[in-house]
């Protein structure tokens, strides 16, 4: 195996993932970020992070003192012995698992390999896509042998965007190799740059499987209390009272209700359900929960309108204010969403709609979703609404004076239940 002082590292795939990856092992060894995206890279060189996920003074630190080599050029990484790939792993228009991004990677990878190399996969897939799909395409390109010529790791990312507890550095990393060996070297390697130490997993199979596992459980414990949100509005009972009063119980899972997006829980589920089939197991549990969460967009707007049309208020052509578009908090991700299908429901009865987020860049909110956001909170004084969802709870909107934008009769409904009662009129 490598020796410790002649490791140089060289990241595939600079976003949420690879950027606090690439600091991080920057700070001990020579290491070199990779994208694809020449954009990404240029801005980067600029200590320009419009994931927000790295600090600016950092990045230009670590780029000054030439820890740290940031590339869209494939050959920049042909010094390098130890390849980390974190890409995305999409789902494709019907759900179904996209691995060309990881395929890619392989391939430019495979293409760079010399004896003795080892590569580690960071990105989410379900059990077998390392050995089976990633591995194949590392030996067709470089012409060497997989566990004789180069091995294999694999160490599931945990990036938790916006996060600023749960760093890179801080979290315990899960870890695996395709030989005990390589699996005790990428062990030392994360264990080197890592605060809280790992758990070196038995197998690849199993640190895959433990990945997608921790979204799925999250996806079907949101689902549940998703479907009691709908239960309790119907029954006209509070949902945070009930969760408030259950949650007393010393061994109750506290969970809350709200939009399941993001590139992790609301996709990582349909890896593990697809690959299931392929053993002739249906996942009930996990492609209902899928469902259920998939339409909460659509059911918040449904909701709105219902206590619209209760209130008296014409929801036709009604001027309605929505806050937020990423798929969380402060944060600029908008990958997957859910507040695009809140605006898609409403856009059937009225095109009067302002969807205001000061964080995400709007033109490619634009682009990738055909909806116009606004940025600007302070432009926002002084019009009035019919009605108002808040639909991220970014902390300028806790500042605000919304029953201003949205006098009474109007319709306030909370979907993050962080407003005072007195100023919603419906929460979920």
């Amino acid at each position: 195996m490598i020796k410790a002082e002649d490791i140089h590292i060289g990241i595939v795939g600079l976003g949420y993932v690879g950027l606090p990856l690439s600091l991080l092992f920057s700070k001990r060894y020579p290491t070199v970020g990779y994208d694809c995206n020449s954009r990404r890279v240029a801005e980067l060189l600029q200590a320009d992070d419009t994931t927000k996920e790295t600090d600016a003074t950092q990045l230009q630190q670590a780029l000054r003192d030439g820890k740290l080599t940031l590339t869209d050029k494939p050959n920049a990484l042909k010094d390098c012995n130890v390849y980390i790939v974190a890409v995305p792993t999409p789902v494709d228009c019907n759900n179904h698992p996209d691995l060309e991004p990881l395929i890619v990677a392989s391939r430019t990878v495979g293409g760079l390999l010399s004896k003795g190399d080892i590569v580690v996969y960071e990105s989410t897939v379900y059990p077998g896509v390392t050995e089976d799909v990633c591995v194949p395409q590392l030996e067709a390109e470089s012409g060497l042998v997989y566990n004789v010529d180069f091995f294999v790791g694999y160490s599931p990312e945990r990036v938790n965007p916006a996060d600023t507890e749960h760093t890179v550095e801080t979290i315990v990393k899960v870890t695996s190799g395709s030989t005990p060996e390589a699996a005790d070297f990428v062990d030392r390697l994360y264990n080197s740059v890592l605060l809280n130490g790992t758990h070196k997993a038995p197998s690849i199979r199993v640190a895959e499987a433990s990945k997608i596992v921790e979204n799925c459980q999250r996806d079907v414990n949101i689902a549940f209390v998703n479907e009691l949100a709908k239960i309790f509005a119907a029954m006209g009972i509070d949902t945070g009272d009930v969760l408030a009063a259950a949650s007393t119980k010393w061994n109750f899972i506290r969970m809350t209700p709200g939009l399941v997006g993001g590139h992790c829980i609301g996709v990582d589920p349909y890896y593990m359900i697809e690959k299931a089939q392929v053993y002739g197991v249906l996942p009930r549990i996990m492609s209902d929960a899928r469902r259920l969460n998939d339409d909460m967009g659509s059911y918040v707007a449904r909701q709105l309108i219902h206590h619209m049309n209760i209130g008296g208020i014409a929801v036709k052509d009604a001027r309605i204010l929505i806050l937020g578009f990423s798929f969380k908090e402060n944060c600029p991700d908008m990958r997957n969403t859910k507040v695009a299908d809140i605006y898609h429901t409403l856009s059937q009865y009225t095109k009067a709609i302002t969807v205001l987020d000061p964080w995400v860049d709007v033109v490619r909110a634009q682009r990738e979703y055909g909806i116009d956001v606004e940025s600007d909170v302070d432009a926002m004084r002084g019009k009035l609404f019919d009605a108002a969802i808040l639909a991220v709870a970014h902390r300028q909107f806790l500042d605000m004076d919304i029953r201003a934008l949205v006098p009474r009769p109007g319709i306030v409904y909370d979907v993050k239940r962080c407003l005072p009662r007195q100023v919603v009129d419906a929460r979920l």
